[in-house]
């Protein structure tokens, strides 16, 4: 147990169990970075497997500017808890190194033995360099399984308040709780400090946890400990893989990541919109080539467009937001249905999003927005946005469509979309569309066993489609009504399922 002489009150030690490495007066942890991860996914000691750190043992790990230690405050089946303990040497880091002349003791009196920054990602780095790598030898179906995660941060400097910090995580499918520090509880009228303390919950991967907390910390203490050159540039795209692309703060996060360098930032965000333009253009063919190709026989596209149509005609909408709009079919129907609707009936806004610049600059080239009469442009936008990623733009729709696209999201990144679309963006209605892969075997150049076409990350059967809706409709306060797009076969029913979303009163 923690021993008596310890100055640190209970209600304030992050380890005040028998677990404590350090029980006694010398307690060094006021001085300490602290970050823990917990879960509490069944069993819960699972947790150290993925990070390859043995929940009954203290774990230290020399490095060049201090100490890094783990260890389990807590480990039990229903919830574990790791901790990374991070002892900052500022009198040895500049040991033997010249002086400032103008600032000559902030080399050793300044905040970083107390906060997270880019000493913190370093030791995430060495210390669960496996984990973040997402290997597991023991466990290497739950490397890759979702699974629920709290982080806490003692101490999170972030040089742009809480909005900055929220604008950090929440697109990521984070639940962000911030309590600001003060600067000196002595002296309340200083105010609030640029320090928060911070907690992260999100189900999730834990390599993709450990890749946000590596890039993210340091972006938002806006420093970094050490030089910063090219090979930076491979570590942020290393690191970011998978997210940082589709971020909406893509371009600010890699300019902090690399120290506000102009010419290294200008490097890696060109990177960015070339991976995205190639990312996009790969979309667009196969769309061209293999689904449409496939589906053109039953002209599907174009029943799938009519039958959306025919649901936003009758529920008399005015505001109306579609996501993932593509090269804008639907926004060109939209547009023509307004230009001939009774005033009464128009359509007052239309908004297409797409997570890819170049696919909505095809969309503005093919609805030839330049052309349109000022009473016509002034209802339609075009926005880029992600359909995992919180935007604050998407809001206040009447209805929603999401035609075609699910299928086209990872498992593990659909909880985000449904929190986007029905709790953030939450339209009164929402119409979604995807295949039917039951239909699958009607399509006679389709190999058995494949997607309709290679971008797709899943085909629902009808009973799978609509236990996700159900599930959807029930957590968020919806009811929903399922509908067949297409030519039903009494055996495997339409070639793409829909379900209407429409918000409990």
């Amino acid at each position: 147990m923690r021993d008596a002489r310890c100055a640190m009150p209970d209600a304030q030690c992050p380890m005040p169990d028998a677990r404590c490495p350090m029980p006694n007066a010398q307690c060094p942890i006021p001085n300490i970075m602290l970050l823990t991860i917990s879960t509490t996914r069944v069993p819960a000691t699972d947790l150290g497997y993925l990070l390859h750190k043995h929940p009954d043992r203290l774990q230290c790990f020399p490095m060049t500017f201090g100490q890094a230690s783990v260890f389990y405050p807590e480990a039990n089946a229903e919830k574990c808890t790791a901790a990374l303990l991070l002892d900052v040497d500022p009198v040895g880091l500049v040991r033997g190194k010249s002086k400032s002349d103008d600032r000559p003791l902030e080399q050793y009196v300044n905040d970083r033995p107390y906060v997270a920054s880019s000493f913190l990602s370093v030791a995430l780095g060495k210390v669960f360099s496996t984990a973040l790598s997402g290997r597991c030898k023991d466990r290497p179906e739950l490397a890759e399984t979702p699974i629920p995660l709290t982080v806490n941060l003692s101490v999170l400097p972030c040089r742009g308040g809480e909005k900055f910090l929220r604008e950090m995580f929440e697109p990521l499918g984070y639940q962000v709780a911030a309590k600001p520090l003060i600067l000196d509880a002595q002296f309340p009228e200083w105010g609030a400090s640029p320090y928060f303390s911070v907690e992260l919950q999100n189900t999730i991967r834990l390599a993709d946890l450990l890749s946000h907390l590596y890039v993210l910390i340091p972006v938002l203490d806006d420093d970094k400990h050490y030089w910063v050159s090219d090979d930076e540039i491979e570590k942020l795209f290393r690191h970011g893989e998978g997210w940082l692309n589709a971020h909406p703060a893509r371009e600010q996060i890699a300019d902090r990541y690399l120290k506000r360098q102009r010419h290294l930032t200008r490097i890696a965000v060109a990177q960015l919109a070339e991976a995205d333009n190639l990312d996009q253009e790969k979309l667009e063919v196969y769309h061209q080539q293999e689904e449409e190709v496939l589906e053109q026989r039953i002209s599907l596209n174009e029943q799938r467009l009519d039958a959306v149509m025919e649901v936003l005609k009758a529920s008399n909408v005015k505001r109306v937001v579609d996501l993932g709009c593509g090269e804008g079919k639907l926004l060109r129907l939209l547009l023509k249905e307004s230009a001939l609707a009774k005033p009464s009936q128009r359509i007052e806004q239309i908004t297409g999003v797409d997570v890819s610049h170049r696919v909505l600059e095809i969309a503005t080239e093919r609805l030839q927005i330049e052309r349109l009469s000022p009473a016509q442009q002034s209802r339609i936008q075009l926005i880029q946005s992600s359909l995992i990623y919180r935007d604050s733009r998407l809001t206040d729709f009447d209805a929603a469509a999401v035609i075609e696209v699910i299928e086209h999201l990872d498992l593990d990144r659909l909880a985000a979309f449904e929190r986007v679309l029905f709790e953030f963006v939450r339209p009164k209605s929402a119409i979604v569309t995807t295949p039917n892969i039951e239909y699958n075997v009607k399509f006679e150049n389709l190999p058995a066993g494949k997607f309709r076409h290679r971008d797709h990350r899943f085909e629902w059967t009808r009973a799978e489609f609509q236990t996700w809706a159900n599930g959807v409709a029930e957590r968020f306060g919806f009811a929903v009504e399922f509908r067949c797009v297409g030519t039903e076969d009494a055996e495997v029913g339409s070639p793409t399922q829909m379900a209407i979303f429409t918000q409990c009163k």
